[in-house]
């Protein structure tokens, strides 16, 4: 094989490597999305937070604030705000926050809503038991929803010198317009 390659003239060993640079690039294209989200979940860079299957086994006395923020993309039709702005919460207390969004127009939308938590140190330890951001969520016209995210911060964020004296955290979601699922989108066009 080694001679096969000394054999070649130098311009196809050329031609061989800039296309070899060239799937390994695109290689890297591809992964880079998938990669970069795996390395903010397990790391709770840029304020991606964590999830869980239950709340803390352990609740400090020491509280933290939780503010809470929504918004939309520009251009969706939906309403969508806090029912609360704020909370407070001892470290490690399981606490659950509304939203409201409301769908004013005549047609079904859809949407997913994005996340993060700040300061962007605290989104190791911003755990969420349940959120309706796991899912779509899909309005009729008029209607207006409540939707709830059970969480906690994780008691270890007392060991952290960076996130230890963090007094505030604030949950931002915005929500964006997704394509309907299929049964749905199926009902709305025979009506």
């Amino acid at each position: 094989m080694i001679n096969r390659w000394r054999n070649l003239s130098g311009t196809t060993r050329t031609a061989v490597g800039a296309v070899a640079v060239v799937l390994f690039m695109a290689g890297m294209g591809w992964a880079a999305v998938p990669l970069y989200d795996l390395f903010c979940r397990v790391t709770g860079y840029g304020g991606t937070t964590q999830t869980a299957g239950a709340g803390s086994e352990e609740i400090l006395e020491q509280t933290v604030r939780v503010r809470f923020d929504a918004s939309i993309e520009r251009g969706f039709a939906w309403e969508f705000k806090p029912v609360e702005r704020t909370m407070e919460l001892r470290i490690g207390e399981t606490g659950i926050a509304f939203y409201e969004a409301y769908n004013p127009t005549d047609e079904v939308i859809a949407g997913t809503a994005s996340y993060n938590v700040a300061p962007y140190s605290a989104g190791s330890y911003f755990i969420k038991i349940d959120c309706f951001c796991f899912t779509y969520q899909v309005l009729q016209p008029g209607e207006r929803v409540l939707m709830p995210v059970t969480f906690y911060v994780d008691p270890e964020v007392v060991d952290d010198v960076e996130a230890a004296s963090m007094h505030t955290i604030t949950l931002s979601y915005t929500f964006h317009p997704t394509d309907l699922p299929e049964q749905q989108a199926a009902m709305v066009e025979t009506n």
